[in-house]
């Protein structure tokens, strides 16, 4: 799993030149749109709405001793709570409504690298449309199962220091996840994807969490994380299939 994780990082660094050989950049212009819009709004939501709950966490300190610190201590759990899940949030909503723009993107891929006799069907508009939903709100549950619990557990000293760790891995898999579907949609159902992935989930997490660090890289990262994570995944998860 860990050299199939190192192999998805390594992807990236060759993304960039398959992009410019099969000139993709036009194909990522509303995708990168989507981006970047969704980020503005989570982003908007996650400033105003860190505070509000920081507010509530501090309301659960009774006393007058100590008020002001624990106040401080609710503000910058509620901003990391609020950031953590804004940032779920703004991954699997791009992921499901770039789904029908990424898709031939990985299309191109495939024929450039193993020829149009390998090809599957693809899926048409609102075909793939419907996939990176129902793909999205079942990865959006599953990860927010997860996250919740390891928020809380995050409050416990000494074993909450692991907390940080065990969510970015989390949040690089369902990231992976999505990104690698663009390619599976043509190959594989959907229980088909499922048990795909699971069986190739160093793969999903190589490639999540390079896109998880592009997220937290202003504006540049909005822009660039699908053009290179798409093509990363996609290089890979032909590899994977292959």
């Amino acid at each position: 799993m860990i050299q199939s994780a190192i192999n998805a990082i390594k992807a990236y660094f060759d993304a960039l030149t398959i992009i410019r050989k099969l000139n993709l950049w036009k194909y990522f212009m509303i995708p990168v749109f989507i981006s970047l819009i969704t980020g503005i709004v989570i982003g908007s939501i996650t400033y105003f709405l860190s505070d509000d709950l920081g507010s509530y966490i501090a309301q659960l300190w009774p006393w007058e001793f100590g008020k002001e610190t624990f106040t401080t201590i609710g503000n910058f759990l509620g901003g990391i709570v609020i950031l953590v899940i804004g940032l779920i949030l703004y991954k699997h909503i791009v992921l499901a409504l770039s789904s029908p723009f990424m898709s031939p993107v990985s299309l191109k891929i495939e024929e450039y690298l193993y020829g149009k006799q390998h090809q599957h069907k693809p899926s048409s508009f609102s075909e793939s449309l419907a996939r990176g939903i129902r793909i999205s709100v079942r990865n959006l549950g599953k990860e927010l199962l997860i996250t919740i619990p390891f928020l809380i557990i995050g409050l416990i000293p000494v074993i909450g220091i692991f907390t940080p760790i065990i969510l970015f891995l989390v949040q690089a898999y369902y990231a992976g996840f999505g990104n690698m579907d663009f390619t599976l949609e043509r190959h594989f159902k959907y229980k088909d994807t499922v048990t795909f992935v699971r069986k190739n989930r160093g793969t999903a997490i190589g490639n999540g969490i390079i896109f998880i660090l592009f997220q937290l890289i202003p504006f540049i990262g909005v822009v660039l994380v699908l053009p290179f994570s798409v093509t990363a995944a996609t290089t890979e998860t032909l590899k994977k299939i292959q």
